[in-house]
């Protein structure tokens, strides 16, 4: 894989110009289903004006959550700030770009189901209130040997820890060609290392506006997975694939800026945070069991939110403490911002920054404020201490996740109709199908038993 600097893209004619100077062959035209799957096609580099201008068509009947076969026309319109050369994709010497698209319809209005207008569409009611929100991701995941995990069993490349050097860690060099390739398609790369379970590592990338870092998870995920094929690996952001050791999550710091100043900061409180950041946090608060539906959105995820490992599965905040859904960075002024600790890098980015934008949003609005923050290890209080204080609990599976969902009418905004629709009938049918399977647990618990 030849190295080479990020193309800056900002127009229609840089495009034009890089697909020129850069010898590219072939577009690969992205976007995602309402479940986060990549979906792409993939055009000659010849139709990038046709492209460019929204009139390719496919066929949305056949993505799911889309539509009905018999209203199944739907058209791409690429996003020229998303253009990008995948670095090691090449093919006789000829390279391929790629371009995430927003979905239309045949009558040239944004398609309500793509889940891409779904957070533009809550980002536009933040703006109206004078708010941009920025995010900064930490995404994690497993990386397992790739023979053994299409039979369905997960083999661990190393037993190295939390921050491990090589040679325990055996997958450095495979961590290391997924920064550098995220660097040549323009990530700022923040830090990457091994996290606390065997296989399991942590890359974060700078904050971006919503839309833009939900762009940035998606191609993340596609990377990586990219990556560790080539070494004979597989990559998976499944939140709980080993039994015993710590999940993979994907913490978001979150922070509102308006006119250029961060809306989280104000110098003159005791804990330097504004009114309006402790009216987000009691917004989320307020929605986190229905936001829970989409940001931990697998039957997996309920089993990575147990106590043990580092998982929060309480609905509190805190300055220093770990074990609540949110936390308080110690850093201030621009930098002031919250940490949702609950969401799992499964979850479809579009919709769970859109409902979690929705819900501090809604926070704001009412003028809602947070109970006082818990400091001390929420773990260790008896249920008693937890009632007394008014402490609940995040949903503990996933049916327990869409009942609340459908409950919440402001999150069921968050997502329109159509996807939440859509949405709670896939999650349905998930949850009925993993009720009716007999595991191994169970034959090696009961089969001689009884």
């Amino acid at each position: 894989m030849s190295s080479m600097k990020p193309v800056a893209v900002k127009t229609v004619e840089d495009i034009k110009a890089a697909i020129r100077d850069m010898n590219i062959g072939t577009i690969s035209l992205q976007f995602t289903d309402i479940l986060g799957m990549v979906k792409h096609v993939e055009i000659p580099a010849d139709q990038i004006d046709k492209a460019l201008a929204g009139e390719l068509m496919f066929d949305g009947s056949s993505i799911e959550g889309f539509v009905r076969i018999e209203e199944s026309d739907m058209y791409l319109r690429p996003d020229p700030d998303t253009f990008v050369i995948l670095p090691w994709k090449t093919f006789e010497g000829r390279r391929t770009a790629r371009l995430i698209c927003d979905i239309y319809n045949p009558d040239g209005t944004p398609f309500e189901g793509d889940p891409r207008y779904v957070l533009k569409r809550v980002t536009a009611e933040a703006a109206e209130m004078g708010y941009i929100m920025n995010v900064g991701p930490e995404p994690e995941f497993f990386l397992f040997k790739r023979m053994e995990a299409e039979q369905g069993h997960p083999v661990s490349t190393d037993r190295a820890g939390y921050f491990d050097l090589a040679p325990v860690d055996m997958s450095e060099e495979v961590r290391a060609q997924i920064v550098l390739t995220l660097q040549e398609m323009g990530f700022e790369v923040e830090a990457a290392h091994h996290e606390v379970a065997p296989s399991q590592h942590e890359i974060d990338f700078k904050y971006a506006d919503a839309v833009t870092t939900a762009d940035n998870i998606v191609t993340f995920r596609f990377v990586v997975r990219t990556i560790a094929l080539k070494h004979g690996l597989h990559a998976t952001f499944m939140p709980k694939p080993l039994y015993g050791v710590n999940g993979s999550g994907m913490h978001l710091h979150l922070s509102l800026f308006r006119g250029g100043e961060n809306a989280f900061y104000d110098p003159e409180t005791p804990d330097q945070l504004s009114e309006v950041a402790k009216q987000f946090i009691a917004g989320i608060m307020e929605h986190a069991p229905a936001i829970t539906a989409v940001t931990n959105p697998l039957v997996n995820s309920y089993k990575r939110l147990v106590p043990g490992h580092e998982a929060p599965i309480y609905v509190t905040w805190a300055h220093r403490n770990r074990s609540p859904m949110i936390r308080i960075p110690a850093k201030r002024k621009l930098s002031t911002r919250i940490e949702l600790r609950s969401p799992d890098p499964s979850a479809n980015p579009y919709l769970a920054l859109a409902v979690t934008l929705k819900a501090g949003l809604d926070g704001i609005k009412r003028g809602l404020m947070p109970p006082e923050p818990v400091e001390g290890n929420i773990y260790r209080m008896s249920a008693a201490e937890r009632k007394e204080r008014g402490i609940a609990s995040l949903p503990g599976s996933l049916a327990e996740a869409i009942q609340a969902l459908e409950q919440d009418p402001v999150i069921l905004e968050a997502l329109g109709r159509h996807v939440a629709s859509h949405y709670l009938e896939a999650k349905k049918i998930e949850w009925e199908v993993y009720q009716t399977q007999v595991t191994p647990w169970e034959l090696q618990e009961y089969l001689m038993k009884y």
